[in-house]
């Protein structure tokens, strides 16, 4: 778990980056952003209260490590070896230069280093990197004599933070560790953050190994299966609901048991070993045969294993229990139907 009613901000400095495309260019502040006991709450909330700690991180390089420009900037500031002033302006140029698609919006760029963040158990430092892109406007009143008076003004929702990391100064070898937030993450141009910026790789945990045994499940019977077999969509459900009932119902992932309880023909269980190494392989990841399930995994998951059976634009037919309560037909004039089977109505 991630906490922050401990964390002290030692210093935050303040940045405008535009969009490089455009040549918008930047604009740097020359000292730390001043706060009083008030600012310092609110600056807290807005970079700590929208982290998901469950899906964690550690920065890449396709080729070394210390080639990522955040892994080396943060490292001289964990070190000692640089201020954060002038590490702040190589994460803000670092940052301009990744915003080279005329989609992405400028926005105000925070840049903070933080005492005594806690997170699983550990009591660390860590360097914050948060990114305003919208504007939301808010209504002051003011009370002038025996009337009162409204003005609308333009600033940052310090409870919608658009774009942010905490990179925290531990597993500094496998590239610090790293939560992330973007909420603006639909089209192209909304990949530069993890991707061209941040450079992330998922953290090997239990939390990673239990989503992509979920995803190449979800894919393998989804496309992968039907390829090979004739399958009812009421089939490919069942499977897909099986599957996830077995992550539900159980604290260790078992392959082989998995595959006995969930696919059960030989054949089958063959073509989803096989599929199953292709998609290690294509994502360059081991797939163990056994690990601890994370539920927090299960729970994201489960919301894109769809029990959905769409009949043209007239029905949708959700199927979430046992596979022989519903069974496919033709009619005598050729007319597709589902009997569906039940003990009790509500």
């Amino acid at each position: 778990m991630l906490y922050a009613e401990d964390v002290t901000i030692e210093s935050v400095f303040l940045h405008h980056i535009g969009n490089k495309s455009l040549e918008e260019g930047c604009t740097f502040s020359d000292e730390p952003l001043l706060m009083d006991d008030k600012v310092e709450e609110a600056l807290k909330t807005y970079f700590f209260e929208s982290f998901n700690d469950k899906e964690l991180y550690h920065l890449d390089h396709d080729v070394d490590i210390k080639l990522n420009e955040l892994y080396s900037y943060v490292g001289q500031i964990f070190s000692g070896e640089s201020t954060l002033k002038e590490q702040a302006n190589n994460i803000a140029r670092h940052l301009y230069r990744c915003s080279d698609h005329p989609n992405i919006k400028p926005g105000e760029l925070c840049i903070a280093l933080l005492r005594d963040c806690q997170i699983e158990g550990q009591v660390l430092d860590a360097v914050g990197i948060f990114k305003a892109e919208n504007k939301d406007t808010f209504l002051k009143v003011i009370s002038r004599k025996n009337q009162f008076e409204v003005e609308s003004d333009e600033g940052i929702n310090v409870g919608k933070l658009d774009k942010g990391c905490l990179i925290f100064n531990t597993d500094e070898e496998e590239g610090y560790l790293v939560t992330v937030v973007d909420q603006t993450n639909k089209g192209v141009e909304a990949h530069f953050w993890s991707d061209e910026f941040l450079h992330l790789k998922h953290r090997r945990d239990i939390y990673f190994n239990t989503q992509n045994v979920l995803e190449a499940c979800k894919s393998f019977v989804s496309d992968a299966l039907p390829e090979e077999y004739t399958m009812e969509k009421a089939d490919q459900i069942d499977l897909l609901n099986k599957s996830i009932s077995y992550f539900k119902d159980n604290e260790r992932f078992v392959q082989e048991e998995f595959e006995g309880a969930v696919f059960k023909d030989p054949k089958v269980i063959q073509s989803f070993q096989n599929f199953n190494s292709q998609f290690a392989e294509e994502r360059d990841m081991d797939m163990p045969q056994s690990f601890e399930i994370s539920k927090d995994a299960v729970k994201k998951k489960s919301r894109v294993f769809k029990s959905v059976i769409k009949l043209d634009k007239n029905f949708h037919v959700y199927v979430h229990g046992n596979r022989d309560y519903i069974e496919r037909g033709t009619d005598p004039d050729g007319r597709k139907f589902y009997k569906l089977y039940y003990d009790s109505e509500s």
